[in-house]
Parts: structure tokens; sequence; C-alpha cells
């Protein structure tokens, strides 16, 4: 009974070594960010993590080669999914949101892109459960000349709140937040 026992919790070590080890790994191609916004008493972050072009097809049709297929959930980042914090109550693109902690989900179209707020956390990115959904809402997404090389999220200040931009290759998605 004692040498089952100690090979079970050899497998559980190395199970956990090669876990931790492999986060390590991932995020040594898609480094962990964060982008914050403070407006007065207004405090806003998203944890998320960058992955970079590498001359690839990043947005495009679904039975094309396009890492992120136009129609289909994704994580907004690589490795775990991206988490959304708020200190208060805000309207992101209109809608209504309470102050917490969420995962910021997206679904990437050729025009507008569809916003998803899932009061799931913690999960690894390819883990997404729809019916935890709070949120979904269509937001701009617009062509630019200049191509990111690495994924990055970031706010443009406006009164009362900001505009989150999610850039990446060449395209900027506006998500609209503004403090109730």
């Amino acid at each position: 009974m004692i040498k089952i026992l100690r090979i079970i919790m050899i497998l559980l070590a190395l199970l956990a070594v090669s876990f931790v080890g492999m986060r390590f790994y991932t995020k040594s191609f898609s480094p962990s960010a964060t982008a914050t916004f403070e407006q007065g008493d207004f405090s806003m972050t998203v944890e998320y993590c960058q992955p970079s072009k590498k001359g690839r097809l990043i947005f495009g049709p679904q039975n094309s080669k396009a890492l992120v297929p136009y129609g289909k959930w994704w994580r907004t980042g690589a490795n775990e999914a991206t988490v959304i914090t708020l200190n208060k109550d805000i309207a992101l693109a209109g809608r209504s949101l309470k102050a917490g902690t969420y995962t910021l989900f997206t679904i990437p179209e050729e025009k507008d892109w569809t916003i998803i707020i899932n009061k799931e956390v913690g999960q690894w990115g390819l883990s997404y459960d729809a019916n935890k959904d709070v949120l979904h809402v269509p937001v701009p997404s617009v062509v630019q000349n200049e191509v990111v090389e690495q994924f990055v999220i970031d706010f443009k200040e406006q009164p009362n709140g900001a505009t989150m931009l999610l850039r990446w290759d060449n395209r900027t998605v506006l998500v609209p937040i503004r403090v109730l």
C-alpha cells in the first residue's frame, strides 16, 4: 500500500512540474501583459498574454489558414483566458456591466466584432462555457495601415471613461467603456 502511495505521489509531482514547465515555456512565446486605466476613483485592469504575428495570417475565414478565424470565439490573447477587473459599474458599448472580475472573449468578424464578458475566471484560454456569459455586445473593428506585430490592449481616455483598444495585425477593435 505504501509503495502504491509513493508511486502516486511521484506521478502527481511529475505532473505538477510538467504543468508549471509548460506554462513557463508557452509564456516565452506570448508574454504576460497588464493594461490599466484609472480616471478619478474608477480603475480597470486587463490581464492577458501577447501572441506575435510572426508572418502568419491572423484573421480570416474559417476555411483559411488564419490563426484566429472569423465567427469563432477567441480568448483575446494567448495562454490563459484574458481577465478584466472593474471597480465600478460601467456601460460597455452601451450595455450595463456590474463591477467585478470577468473573462473577456471576442468573436472576430471581418467588420464588427462581438465582445463577450463571461463570469468564469481562471481557466486556460481554450476553455469557454457560453452558459456563463454575462454580456454579448457588437463593437467596431477598423482596418489600419500599420501592422502591429504583437497583440496589445490599451486605452484611450474619453470623458467619463475610455475606449479600450484591441490591436493586432492590421486591426484595431474599439470598445467604448463609460462609468455609470
